[in-house]
């Protein structure tokens, strides 16, 4: 059975519905046929079809409720009470309504109805008393657009008023336990609520309309919106406003405006802040570029302010009204801290006309964010108080169309610091570190190759200049220097390395060479004096070949070419090759433990600092997109970066590992997979040096005079990445809480460097190294390789005869060898031919080793009786062994292997094993020489009195 209550929702529901259709006819088609010239008029008639929309979206859903009402009261007992539109869709009710509220204020707010009576003024007359009689709240007196405003209110107000009592009314009337009581609870208090919005919608837009006419035409048209509403008047509640001096404060739903005498100083609500920490006297408020205090003798109004401007930026912030009056649902009596917005800068400066969308704290961009100029140029990434701080990237637009300069970096405090990667609108790439926003540290200046003056510089940089050691290579001129700097000039001891194989070594001073030098010409011959920058022999020196010396004073001209005045002497020996061929440079010049400190010194200043996540990118640095890339996609932040809570986590894991894994077999396998990681510390300080290695010794520095120069370096960043890994130990330790370990002796350091480290870093550096060996022994090579050729004409057997093989280590019966004879020495000759399978120098004396031991079991064979070999019977066979073999470039191996060697086997059995393979070598090569048969006494002297190796 029906309640009163509804039957009366149903009554209230066909009048409201009625008049609803009365409103739109009568009144607001009419209203809409006006054809307004002007921008006010044609904003009215905007705002007026928007209402004429929200009318009929209202009247639909009347009718919807209207038609549920009707088949309620028709079937009782078949539909219950919670089918009723207004409480089954209560919320959709809801929001249609206060949508009309919010159309019919805007239209009030900017007096659209009188504006367009106004333009119909005669129709409008006539109609005075048709619309008396169809409309409640229509007066007899007055003006026609006042009378407008009043008829289209009173029945809303009516309605909402009404609604919100049956509501309340049914509540009181069904049980607490009818099905339908949680929907009619909600729906009274719903509709209560939208009726105290209703009162403060049409009070605001009172207060703004009346606002906008006591205010110039000049202000009015600068501030006034059809959705701005005001909200405090310092007319009403007085407030003064220090420094500013404002003569009016208004505050608005969406900004805060002071007037100040022509002046007017707008406040984006949702940036602004109100500091709560300031006392009863004044209200200090933040905004990006103004601070300011509210002040008033009456504390009371100086709370009102406050809290006013509080819930109207909370209000802002929210996107939405309150719901139902300004400040419902707030928690917090405060402002929030943080938050989202944009804001173009205005005052002079850098950021002038430079709009910020971000994340801001305090009035300050702080957290990530974007930052646009009009000229193009922007800045995307995190800031801090205001200004550039943490990983950016800034795009810098050039004079040329569509050239940038691209800038992805770490910054501090608004200027690039640490490590970065700088694309250039020259098409030049800075890699590098940074400080205080110029090139500081080690890094990569590099042009393309299709430059016109190609160029790259690998070294390191001081306050925005090549100051420091460095490498630079010229493609205009063929050359590569090799040195120190100073002030972006080449200055101190030096290395000019050319295309043409020409080496230079001297001295610098401000970009020229000074004093005398040493050159050497690929073909060995050497010239010590001075010389123009070209290299061109020019004043005192001596000139040294095969065959001459030529000493005296030397100059060149366009006619006469090279020339000299001096003395030739025809008579001079040959020089010593060590002097020449095989003479290395720069050894001395360049103290190998401070030649790449700016690669080391980042490192260090992460652990030092505890190996922070956080710093990971901006010390050890980091791999994005190419310029191009950026560009196109506009995704300035999408680069192959690891985001900082996993760089967090990942090192933390990473010196987890590092505790973990101590032990021999455990440490090598962790340092592996460290040195191969390129998100490791460990892996990116390789792949650093890896570059500076490659910078120097490939291409025109792979020249032989510089093979002592890399081989310093590697065992240099052995020692060093050995270091390294025992600095990240020594924090893993602190940070689980656990004593450091003790300082380790020589002895133990140089066997880890030579055990674990090297034969896990060589591969990074032995394709440009080996090179370097190559070409200093490539003459001995050339030889040896003659010498194989020619033993390798002889038969096993002639072999071992040509090659004195004593008779009684061979087969007694016949002189032919037998089938496992044969394939001991066959495995020999395998084990012989692994040292060129491995870059690990252990692993290439262990072949060796095994290499001896097959020989020692082949003779053993022959005798039927284990046999120790003494070195002069060892020697014979190992050079049948090797000439079997027929290892390409053994004398790169063969000395390769001795100076990688741990110092702790010098004078072991590794170290007489090379010994022998190098005598085995030399005797090889006299046999390329001669091209004939050659007998041992000179070979077997050379280890005279060697005991079995065994004994060594």
């Amino acid at each position: 059975m029906c309640s009163p209550e509804e039957a009366a929702l149903l009554q209230l529901e066909e009048v409201f519905s009625a008049t609803l259709a009365r409103i739109s006819n009568r009144v607001l088609q009419p209203l809409l046929t006006a054809e307004p010239s002007d921008p006010q008029g044609r904003e009215c008639l905007r705002l007026l079809q928007q209402l004429h929309g929200c009318a009929q979206q209202l009247w639909e859903v009347t009718e919807r409720s209207l038609r549920a009402l009707r088949e309620r009261l028709r079937h009782p007992d078949a539909i219950g009470l919670e089918s009723l539109l207004l409480l089954l869709e209560a919320d959709h009710v809801l929001q249609v309504h206060m949508e009309y509220i919010e159309s019919y204020t805007s239209c009030v707010v900017v007096q659209a109805f009188q504006k367009a009576a106004k333009q119909r003024s005669r129709y409008w007359r006539g109609q005075r008393k048709a619309l008396r009689q169809l409309l409640w709240g229509v007066s007899p007196e007055g003006s026609m657009g006042t009378a407008l405003v009043q008829a289209l209110r009173q029945p809303l107000t009516h309605h909402v008023q009404k609604y919100a009592l049956l509501l309340l009314s049914l509540r009181d009337t069904i049980g607490e336990c009818h099905p339908a009581r949680e929907l009619v609870v909600r729906a009274a208090t719903l509709f209560g609520d939208l009726h105290s919005f209703m009162k403060q919608a049409l009070d605001q837009a009172e207060a703004t309309q009346a606002l906008w006419l006591t205010l110039s035409s000049r202000l009015r048209d600068a501030l006034c919106t059809p959705a701005r509403r005001l909200l405090q008047d310092s007319q009403d509640v007085p407030v003064t406003v220090t420094p500013l001096r404002a003569e009016r404060a208004l505050l608005f739903d969406d900004v805060l405006v002071l007037l100040q005498g022509h002046s007017v100083h707008t406040f984006d609500l949702k940036l602004v802040w109100v500091d709560p920490e300031q006392d009863g006297c004044a209200a200090h408020l933040l905004t990006p570029e103004e601070e300011f205090f509210f002040g008033s003798r009456s504390p009371q109004d100086l709370v009102v302010w406050r809290h006013m401007v509080t819930q109207a930026v909370c209000q802002a912030l929210r996107g939405k009204k309150d719901f139902p009056v300004l400040g419902a649902g707030l928690v917090s009596c405060e402002t929030p801290t943080c938050r989202s917005g944009a804001y173009t800068f205005l005052a002079e400066g850098r950021l002038c006309q430079a709009t910020y969308e971000g994340e801001w704290c305090r009035g300050r961009p702080h957290g990530k964010g974007t930052l646009k100029w009009p000229d193009g140029q922007n800045h995307v990434g995190s800031f801090c108080q205001g200004l550039e701080h943490g990983f950016g990237i800034c795009l810098v637009p050039q004079a040329s169309e569509d050239k940038f300069d691209c800038y992805k970096c770490h910054w501090r405090e608004g200027s690039m610091c640490g490590y970065g990667i700088c694309e250039y609108g020259t098409d030049e790439v800075y890699k590098g570190y940074f400080q205080a926003g110029l090139r500081h540290g080690f890094g990569v200046l590099e042009s393309t190759p299709q430059a016109p003056h190609p160029c790259k510089y690998t070294g390191h940089w001081e306050r925005g200049q090549r100051s420091g050691y460095g490498i630079q290579e010229d493609g205009d001129r063929g050359e590569r220097y090799i040195g120190m700097w100073q002030a972006d000039q080449r200055h101190g001891p030096g290395l000019i390395v050319t295309q043409a194989g020409v080496c230079y070594q001297g001295t610098f001073q401000a970009d020229k060479m000074v004093g005398p030098g040493t050159l050497l010409s690929e073909d060995d011959s050497l010239y010590e004096g001075t010389f123009t920058r070209d290299l061109t022999l020019l004043g005192k020196g001596k000139l040294t070949s095969y065959g001459f010396t030529l000493e005296g004073s030397f100059g060149s001209g366009a006619q006469r070419g090279l020339y000299t005045q001096g003395v030739l002497d025809m008579a001079t020996l040959p020089p010593d090759p060590s002097s020449t061929c095989k003479r290395q440079l720069g050894l001395g010049a360049f103290p190998v433990e401070s030649r790449w400190r700016g690669v080391y010194g980042p490192f260090w200043d992460f652990v030092r600092a505890g190996c922070p996540g956080d710093l990971q990118e901006a010390l050890l640095g980091f791999h994005v997109q190419s310029l191009q890339e950026l560009r196109e996609s506009q995704e300035y932040l999408c680069c192959e970066r690891t985001p900082l809570d996993d760089s967090v986590g990942r090192m933390e894991d990473i010196l987890e590992e590092v505790a973990q894994h101590r032990e021999p077999e455990a440490l090598q396998q962790c340092l592996r997979k460290a040195l191969s990681s390129s998100l490791h510390p460990l892996g990116k300080l390789l792949r650093t040096l890896m570059l500076t290695f490659q910078a120097t010794y490939a291409g025109f520095g792979a020249n032989k005079h510089l093979q002592g120069l890399a081989l310093e370096e590697v065992k240099q960043h052995a020692q060093e990445l050995w270091a390294a890994y025992r600095g990240l130990l020594q924090v893993a330790l602190q940070r689980k809480g656990e004593a450091p370990e003790e300082e380790e002796d020589v002895e133990t350091r140089t066997r880890q460097v030579h055990g674990l480290v090297l034969p896990l870093m060589l591969p990074s550096f032995y394709s440009e190294l080996f090179t370097l060996y190559l070409l200093l022994h490539e003459r001995e090579d050339s030889l040896y390789s003659q010498g194989i050729a020619s033993l390798s004409l002889f038969p096993d057997t002639q072999l071992l005869e040509h090659l004195d093989v004593q008779k009684h280590l061979w087969p007694r019966e016949d002189l032919t060898l037998t089938s496992n004879q044969r394939h001991s020495l066959v495995s020999a000759t395998e084990c012989l031919q692994k040292i060129i399978t491995t870059v690990d120098p252990r692993e290439k004396q262990e072949a060796l080793e095994r290499t001896y031991e097959e020989i020692e079991a082949t003779v053993s064979q022959a005798l039927g009786q284990e046999h120790k070999l003494p070195m002069d019977d060892l020697l014979p066979l190992l050079i049948y062994v090797v000439s079997r073999a027929r290892i390409q470039h053994l004398g790169a191996e063969i000395h390769l292997t001795r100076d990688m060697m741990d110092p702790n086997h010098t004078g072991g059995r590794y170290d007489f094993l090379l010994t022998a393979l190098e005598s085995c070598y030399q005797h090889i090569q006299r046999d390329g020489r001669h091209a004939s048969t050659a007998h041992l006494p000179g070979l077997q002297g050379a280890l005279v009195a060697r005991p079995p190796l065994d004994q060594a």
